[in-house]
Parts: structure tokens; sequence; C-alpha cells
């Protein structure tokens, strides 16, 4: 299991690295509209498939 740190970017929003990736964090009433889904073809791009919750706190690689 990676080790994960937690942290505040410059403009406050929750942020955590786990080795080499980046998260972003997102309250359940921010979360991308792209979040939940592999690939939609009405659009022709991909979805956010890489996640995790910590502390109320949807963390998203981006």
């Amino acid at each position: 299991m990676q080790k994960i740190q937690f942290f505040k970017n410059k403009n406050g929003q929750p942020c955590a690295i786990a080795g080499e990736k980046g998260y972003r964090g997102y309250t359940i009433s921010n979360i991308p509209q792209r979040f939940g889904f592999i690939y939609d073809e009405n659009k022709d791009h991909d979805g956010l498939t890489e996640w995790f919750n910590y502390k109320g706190i949807t963390y998203i690689w981006e």
C-alpha cells in the first residue's frame, strides 16, 4: 500500500500525493461532471476513473 501525503495547495484546495500521482480533493457538491464513467461516446472523451474517499472528501487523480 502506498503512503499518501495530504496538504492544501496555494488556493486552499485539498490535495494529496501518492508516489508520482497528484490527487485533487472535491466535496460531493463540487465533483466534476466527467466523474464516474470510463468513456463518453457522445462527447468523445474519457472520464475520471482513479479516485478515493478520505474524511468526507473525494480525491480524484488529474
